[in-house]
């Protein structure tokens, strides 16, 4: 029997399939944490551990590598941690999970083949959203990819959409397939936003149809314009055109480096929205959210014992 995510601990999650995970994260109703860090090569916020184990022990439930790069000749290959006994390691999906003891995932970038941007050329493709990688990803052991653009890759919403229709027919079950847009907004609008080009139910529509397990939204408040009542909408569409399709409110846009004050009412608008998942970027310090602030979300989101029992539980 499936346990609800709050309860589960490293072995329920060594048991569990990508289908499990979906159960395990809905049957939380809306208190799973999603903390996301970045490959910044080394340069982890604390010697001797690597930024996912940072996270996980202030209260992520799942975890989430942002610039991980599938092509050994990249600087991004894997995680990079310097420790200062055993000089720079490289760290592979697997072994993230086995530090963390939770699920993890990794962040593929939706790019157009046309798009020539120094970010994607200076580090290659190995961290883009092509079925070589899909497949890489499964085979690392990846609980889950994640399918949008970092701040100016300049992805259209069209990109994001043909990356999850490759990735429905590749590896739908395989691992879960979440996609949307949240950041990324100068060309086009994020989803949610009213003054997008294409409705975002139109959008929301070819993203479930092409087989995303979890629709992405940016969170109110951490995204220019975008309120609780405009994502409110758009989670209850999802919700009442399947049940089985999750969403993730998502707060970057730099506020995950704010104070905990600020992090309290986000986390409070995220929940308002009926999110199934609500996540934290990356732009803290050294690719990290900063640790207090994923305390807080998860404060915010779950309260304290079941925040607690994610700290201290996680290796039965």
């Amino acid at each position: 029997m499936v346990k609800r995510i709050l309860s589960c601990t490293r072995s329920d999650f060594e048991k569990m399939t990508p289908m499990d995970l979906k159960l395990s994260i809905r049957l939380a109703e809306g208190r799973t944490i999603l903390a996301q860090s970045f490959n910044a090569m080394g340069n982890a916020l604390l010697n001797g551990i690597t930024n996912p184990e940072l996270e996980a022990a202030f209260g992520a439930d799942i975890l989430l590598l942002n610039g991980y790069s599938f092509d050994e000749k990249s600087p991004l290959y894997g995680v990079k941690h310097y420790n200062y006994r055993e000089g720079l390691q490289t760290y592979h999906v697997g072994d993230i999970k086995k530090l963390v003891n939770r699920p993890v995932g990794v962040y593929l970038e939706c790019v157009s083949a046309e798009t020539d941007h120094l970010y994607v050329s200076g580090f290659g493709l190995g961290r883009t959203a092509t079925e070589e990688n899909f497949c890489k990803a499964v085979e690392e052991g990846a609980d889950f990819i994640i399918l949008g653009a970092n701040p100016s890759m300049n992805a259209k919403i069209d990109d994001i959409i043909a990356a999850t229709k490759l990735a429905g027919k590749t590896v739908k079950g395989k691992t879960l397939i979440f996609s949307g847009k949240w950041e990324d907004g100068v060309y086009e609008k994020v989803l949610g936003d009213p003054m997008a080009k294409k409705p975002a139910r139109e959008f929301i529509d070819a993203l479930m149809d092409a087989g995303a397990d979890v629709i992405d939204f940016p969170a109110p408040g951490s995204r220019q314009g975008i309120t609780v009542d405009m994502i409110r909408e758009l989670v209850e569409y999802v919700h009442h055109k399947d049940i089985d399709t999750m969403t993730m409110s998502f707060i970057d846009g730099s506020v995950e480096g704010a104070d905990v004050d600020t992090i309290r009412i986000l986390a409070l608008q995220s929940r308002e929205t009926g999110a199934d998942i609500h996540a934290i970027g990356d732009a803290g310090l050294s690719g990290c959210s900063l640790p207090e602030n994923i305390y807080q979300l998860s404060l915010s989101v779950k309260g304290r014992r079941l925040t607690w029992e994610r700290m201290a539980g996680n290796h039965r």
